[in-house]
Parts: C-alpha cells; sequence; structure tokens
C-alpha cells in the first residue's frame, strides 16, 4: 500500500536535498533562499485541503483517491525531469511550483487512503509504515549523487548553468520513480469499494469548487481539541524542519570544508556530505518507525513524539560544533529518530480524533499546520529585493548574522519546544488511544 509513499517522498528528498543548492547554483545568496523555496508551503497551503474536500466526495469509476494520486505523480514527473534544465533563478522557481503542486495533490489522498483501508487499531501501525518508505525513500534521494560518484561521476562536472550533471541523473531517477511506484501502489492495492451509505453521503453532498471551500471552513469551525492543540507542536516542529533542511549543507560547508563559495568544489562536497548525513538519519527513520510499533502501543504516540523530538533538537545544536566529516552521523541519530517520528506519531494522534468521513478534509487542513510555519519561516527569515518592494523581515541577515550554524542551533531549539508542546496533547496517550480504538 505505502510502496507509492516511496516514489513520492524520493521527490520530496530531491527538493530537500537540491533546491536550496541549485538556487545557489543560478547565483541567489543565502539570504534569499526560505523566500524562493515559498512554493511548497503555498501550495500545500492552497492545494492539499482542497484536494482533500474534493477527494472525500468523490465517486468515480476509479476510486475515490485515485484519480488525484495519477494526476499529481504526472505533474510530480513533469516537474522533475525540467527542474536540472534550469536557466535562472526564475524558472527553478516556477518549476518548483509545479513539482510541488503535483506532490501536493497526491500527498493528501495518500493519507486519508491508508486511513481508509485500515482499521483504527491498525492505524498506528499504518502510519509508522508510511513514515518507514518516507526514510527509505529520502535516504535513496539523498544517497544516490554520492552513490554515483563513487561509480566514476566527476562531482564538479557542472553544465553552462553551474548545476551538476549530478544533479541531471538522479532528478531523472526521482521521475520515473515516482510515476512508477505510485502507479504500482494504487493497480495493486484498489481502494475499497464504497458503501451504500457512503455513497448516498457522497451524492447528497454538494459538489464543486465553492462546496469545497465550504466544507473547509465548517471542518475548522468543528476541529477536534487533539488537533488543535497539535497546532502549537506543529508551529515549532516544521519552524526547526524548514530551517535545518534549508541551512544544513551552508552548515557544513563552513565548519567542515571552510567554504562560503557555492561553485567552488569545497561546496560541491558539502553537498554530497549533506545528502550522506541526510541518508544516514533517514535510514535511522526507516529502522526506527518499525521499532516504535510495539512502543507506541505502550505508552502513546504523544510521549513517544515528545522524546523522539528531544533528541532531534538536542542533535541539530550539537551539529555545528562539529568540524570532522565522520563525526556528523552522531547527531544525525537524533535528527533521525525525530523524523521517523514526525511522519508518524502525528497522524496515528489525529487520525483516531476525526470523523472518517472527513478523513481527506482534516488531513488537508492538518497539512496547514504544517505549510504556515514553514510560510512564517521564509517571512521572518528571509529578505528579497524586488527593486520596487522588499519581502521578509531579513531575521537571518540582522539577527543570526548571515550564519547558518546559527540557524542550525535555533532549529534544534524549536524542537525542543514542540517536545514540550505535545506533551500537552493528552489525547496521545496510550489510555486515550485505547478509548478512541473501543470507541470505533
Amino acid at each position: 500500500m505505502n510502496l507509492g509513499f516511496l516514489g513520492l517522498q524520493f521527490s520530496f528528498g530531491l527538493q530537500q536535498g537540491n533546491m536550496g543548492p541549485i538556487y545557489s547554483y543560478l547565483g541567489a545568496n543565502e539570504a534569499q533562499l526560505p523566500l524562493l523555496s515559498l512554493a511548497g508551503p503555498v501550495t500545500g497551503l492552497l492545494i492539499q485541503p482542497l484536494i482533500g474536500a474534493m477527494s472525500d466526495r468523490t465517486d468515480s469509476r476509479w476510486g475515490r483517491r485515485t484519480p488525484y494520486f495519477i494526476a499529481g505523480a504526472i505533474l510530480c514527473t513533469l516537474g522533475l525531469l525540467a527542474m536540472p534544465f534550469s536557466a535562472s533563478l526564475l524558472m527553478a522557481a516556477s518549476l518548483l511550483w509545479l513539482l510541488d503542486a503535483g506532490n501536493n495533490i497526491t500527498m493528501e489522498p495518500y493519507r486519508a487512503y491508508v486511513s481508509d483501508r485500515l482499521n483504527p487499531s491498525q492505524r498506528q501501525a499504518g502510519f509508522l509504515s508510511q513514515s518507514a518508505f518516507t526514510g527509505l525513500a529520502q535516504m535513496l534521494a539523498f544517497l544516490t549523487p554520492s552513490i554515483l560518484v563513487g561509480f566514476g561521476m566527476n562531482k564538479d562536472a557542472v553544465d553552462a548553468h553551474n548545476i551538476p550533471y549530478t544533479v541531471h541523473v538522479v532528478f531523472m531517477l526521482g521521475a520515473v520513480l515516482s510515476l512508477t511506484t505510485i502507479l504500482w501502489s494504487v493497480l495493486r492495492v484498489p481502494e475499497l469499494p464504497l458503501t451504500v451509505d457512503e455513497r448516498a453521503h457522497i451524492a447528497a453532498a454538494p459538489r464543486g469548487f465553492g462546496a469545497a471551500l465550504a466544507e473547509i471552513a465548517q471542518a475548522i469551525r468543528d476541529m477536534p481539541l487533539a488537533m488543535r492543540k497539535l497546532a502549537l507542536m506543529s508551529l515549532f516542529q516544521w519552524f526547526g524542519m524548514a530551517g535545518y533542511w534549508t541551512y544544513a549543507v551552508y552548515s557544513i560547508a563552513r565548519t567542515v570544508y571552510g567554504s562560503t563559495d557555492a561553485v567552488s568544489p569545497e561546496f560541491h562536497s558539502a553537498v554530497l556530505t549533506n545528502g550522506e548525513v541526510a541518508a544516514f538519519y533517514n535510514g535511522i527513520a526507516f529502522v526506527a518507525a518499525f521499532a516504535m510499533v510495539p512502543l507506541v502501543r505502550r505508552i502513546g504516540p504523544g510521549p513517544l513524539h515528545a522524546l523522539c523530538l528531544l533528541a532531534g533538537g538536542v542533535g541539530m545544536i550539537a551539529l555545528p560544533f562539529i568540524s570532522t566529516k565522520a563525526l556528523l552521523f552522531l547527531p544525525a541519530i537524533g535528527i533521525g529518530l525525530a523524523w521517523g517520528s514526525i511522519m508518524g506519531n502525528p497522524y496515528a494522534i489525529l487520525s483516531n480524533a476525526i470523523p472518517p468521513a472527513r478523513t481527506g478534509v482534516y488531513m488537508g487542513i492538518f497539512n496547514m499546520f504544517i505549510v504556515i510555519p514553514m510560510l512564517l519561516f521564509a517571512v521572518v527569515m528571509s529578505r528579497l529585493d524586488l527593486g520596487f518592494v522588499s519581502l521578509g523581515l531579513g531575521v537571518y541577515e540582522r539577527v543570526l548574522g548571515n550564519d547558518p550554524r546559527n540557524m542550525i542551533t535555533l532549529c534544534g531549539l524549536c524542537l525542543i519546544c514542540a517536545a514540550a508542546a505535545v506533551i500537552w496533547v493528552r489525547e496521545g496517550r496510550a489510555s486515550a488511544v485505547r478509548l478512541a480504538e473501543a470507541a470505533a
């Protein structure tokens, strides 16, 4: 069921590991990076709740969620194929909007699809399995450039726009993987047929764009208490992850390779090292997600998530103080535990708190808890001068001194705050989860 999530998350891994460097190769400075990466949070904010609401109301010959899987996979494939050929910042940013639109169209129905097919008692294992595939996919996405170099590709061979040819190859692989794995999943594990009551509910519901927006507004008003509590945790959690993904490679370039020049061989080495570290922590996430299945039943997804976030925060704080490549993998263990939990445990809490008929729309709204912190991060940290107007507060320059190491430290503190916030979500404790399962 989750094999298609591997292809989807391979694409996200390529974005996390390569979009910042691609922008730098094309002439962007570090302070501009968060605003140039707005495509992800903005498309997620607009598309995921809308697609979630629409998929809840879809009754087609191909299924409830499947049409969105296919449409999103095609857009994602096109974006991946074109991205390495970007000739300017505008072209790269525009293609990122296309790529993120495809990813988000597929992402939300995929989470609802897992919830649709599983009984309440199985959902914790289902979402942690999805988290495991996330770790595996992103591990492969980050590691593939180093593998290509190991097989003889020159890491410093670049095209006319300073984009390494290793990036060209890995994005083509991602395009193939994204489309084929999603098609495999929907063909091998078709959606469960809708019941008579579900069909009647869909038939009676109003259709169209306006109806979907009205459903989103109504769902926000009716939002379960557990979901409201998760918002504070998500604010700190995703602010920290957004900063880490954007600036980790720049921190490593300074601490390990002593470079601030994006077109230097040392920076190319830093990009590969960041990929190897990210592959390692995603490998940890892959293993940890399966190891968490018995633990989450014993102590609940909430306390377990808090412990994992704490480990991730400590790892991020330690990272800027390390100047030896081999030692970078030690704090990556904590980051991997946090990432493995982030992609599974909050969804386990959420799935038992929301009504099944509105799974799609609430999963979409929950994604707003991801993208709003990322939007906030972009506006607060970045500054982009368009000539006639300047966007963003520029905290990265004005407060953090244009130093990515300070950013990574801040990100670690954010994860620790998220760990404290999730303790407040009593619905994530083992006793509350068992009561929810019994009621269902």
